[in-house]
């Protein structure tokens, strides 16, 4: 990946609706050469997917909580993933090193459905445990640095 790849991944992530016209003129290529870039990108897997960010206060998502996961057993197979995948509210989850298992960030619309998810989590064979984190306000969230 040289130069101009990391350019046209910055624009892309600034704005994924970019015409490949334009994308092309803000790293000097032609559309063309701008459109058979991206695709290798995605053909080799850097790029993953192209998605919208949406508000999650303006669709009734806006509690936001980071759980912290303690298990009596390892957690880091598919059968862990897919109970978590199964619990619409978790957002991301991740398989950690350290004290706990598992991190997820969690998104619901109450503080009484946060409750609820984490009665689900309990419910997950090993799960012996949780620390959980009320995000109170986000500054920022931001794109991958490319630098």
């Amino acid at each position: 990946m040289d130069e101009i790849d990391r350019q046209l991944l910055t624009q892309l992530q600034e704005d994924a609706t970019r015409s490949y016209a334009d994308l092309g003129r803000a790293v000097g290529l032609s559309a063309a050469s701008a459109h058979d870039r991206v695709r290798k990108l995605r053909d080799r897997g850097v790029i993953r997917r192209t998605t919208v960010e949406v508000d999650p206060a303006a669709v009734d998502r806006g509690v936001a909580a980071y759980v912290m996961i303690d298990a009596n057993s390892w957690m880091g197979d598919a059968p862990t993933r897919d109970a978590l995948l199964a619990i619409p509210s978790i957002q991301e989850a991740h398989v950690v090193a350290g004290a706990s298992s598992l991190l997820v960030k969690v998104r619901t619309a109450t503080t009484e459905q946060l409750q609820a998810t984490l009665r689900d989590l309990y419910a997950i064979a090993g799960v012996s445990g949780t620390r959980t984190v009320v995000v109170l306000e986000t500054f920022f969230e931001r794109p991958l640095s490319l630098d």
